[in-house]
């Protein structure tokens, strides 16, 4: 097994563009189940990334498999933008029933970067404007129109220049604010940078906002519950729609089905992908009819889009978090989790935030709050080879993040959390990580 797990990581490295990542991690993943991968020994990881906060009903949930299997035998592919398909039609009016206010309009993709293209577009058609105003530190995805509205360097490095006309603002990241302990008046401030940025930084030709309710990449920075309330002010004044980024943060991740839920704010256009179809490769915005109404034959289109297995996987999907209240049971283990990560005490452990399942732990090297960056690798390197699989972001590579699938269990989280513990310790210079 040993030569067949070198042969494929020889073969990434001679035919696999890696270019994204620092380092592929030296396993070769042969099944998944649940919470747990498997490699070609037969080794386990206990996984605590979800492929990227993807798999929330767990690796080859049953029920998302057999829908996608009947559906295979009845047709793969015709071009769901060309034809009415059973399915999509399906998936479309079930998004409606569980997405916030009076969204009810869906357009299909394959991933979260197509549908903040799309979204994108449609706004600008609909308002007739064309600028953008985005947040430090977000991340959108990785194509031209995506990038451009990214706020963050380490993505956007060496691509540039991109699309004119966005404007960026500060970030709520409380943590890193002037306003580390009054996390509504670092809301307050940050929403009122936001008319700063109209008035000065645009020609008061904005289309949209942009923004995730959760910032995934960015290092879990969880806006404050009032933040965008004080936005939603500015934008009305201004006539400038709100895209909701919810690519990582939807599907029951936050303890919501979508994270914006928990700010009490409609968007204009949701959009999502990541989780909605359990591993399989759907995305979608959806928006207001009259919203909807601007785009015209010929204005979008996708060849792939709306898949039909995608679609029935999706729809499994949504309906075995609804049926096991997955939403509430991730809220539950999310509070949990980051309880007992509050009681670790180690000089690295900056901050503990999140929601839901959607945890970040901000690695610091001292007193400034100086991003442990190498740690963080290191870090993750460590649980790696205890068996366990997290992941890193940050605007600095600092933050690891815990988001599993959503059905880990309590034996499993606190199994993740042992073994996080003990990685922890087992760094050079480190104190004991045991809690308290």
């Amino acid at each position: 097994m040993a030569d067949k797990k070198e042969q494929y990581i020889q073969k990434y490295k001679d035919y696999v563009m890696t270019g994204f990542l620092k380092s592929v991690a030296p396993i070769v993943v042969e099944k998944a189940k649940g919470c747990i991968l498997t490699d070609v020994s037969g080794k386990e990881y206990l996984d605590c990334f979800a492929g990227i906060s993807v798999v929330n009903a767990g690796h080859c949930n049953p029920e998302v498999i057999a829908a996608a299997k009947e559906q295979m035998d009845k047709l793969v592919h015709c071009s769901s933008y060309l034809y009415h398909v059973q399915p999509v039609a399906d998936l479309a009016e079930k998004m409606a029933s569980i997405t916030p206010g009076r969204l009810s309009k869906s357009f299909f993709g394959n991933g979260g970067a197509e549908a903040v293209e799309g979204a994108l577009k449609l706004a600008r058609l609909y308002t007739g404007k064309h600028e953008f105003i985005s947040l430090h530190a977000s991340f959108h995805g990785r194509s031209f129109g995506a990038l451009s509205v990214t706020g963050n360097y380490a993505r956007k490095k060496k691509g540039g220049p991109y699309g004119a006309g966005v404007a960026f603002a500060p970030a709520p990241y409380v943590y890193r604010s002037l306003w580390p302990d009054d996390p509504d008046e670092c809301a307050r401030q940050c929403a009122r940078q936001i008319d700063e940025v109209v008035r000065f930084a645009t020609s008061n030709d904005v289309a949209a906002f942009i923004a995730e309710p959760v910032m995934g990449e960015g290092g879990i920075i969880v806006p404050p519950p009032n933040y965008f309330k004080e936005v939603k002010k500015v934008l009305d004044q201004y006539g400038i729609l709100f895209i909701a980024d919810e690519v990582q943060s939807g599907f029951a991740r936050t303890g919501k089905m979508f994270a914006i839920e928990h700010y009490g704010v409609e968007p204009d256009i949701l959009v999502t992908a990541k989780g909605i179809a359990d591993g399989f490769p759907l995305s979608a915005f959806i928006t207001r009819p009259e919203i909807a109404e601007a785009y015209k034959p010929g204005d979008h289109l996708t060849t792939f889009g709306g898949n039909p297995v995608s679609c029935a996987a999706a729809l499994a999907n949504i309906a075995f978090l609804e049926r096991e209240d997955i939403a509430r049971q991730t809220a539950v283990m999310g509070d949990y989790a980051m309880k007992e990560l509050r009681r670790f005490k180690h000089p690295l452990i900056g901050d503990v935030r999140g929601l839901g399942l959607m945890i970040g732990i901000e690695l610091i090297k001292d007193a400034n709050k100086t991003p442990a960056t190498q740690e963080a690798e290191a870090l993750k390197e460590a649980c790696l080879e205890r068996g366990l699989l997290i992941g890193v972001g940050g605007i600095a590579g600092n933050v690891v993040r815990f988001q599993p699938p959503l059905v880990i269990t309590k034996a499993q989280m606190d199994q993740a959390l042992s073994i996080f513990a003990e990685a922890l310790a087992a760094m050079k210079g480190a104190q004991s990580a045991v809690p308290a």
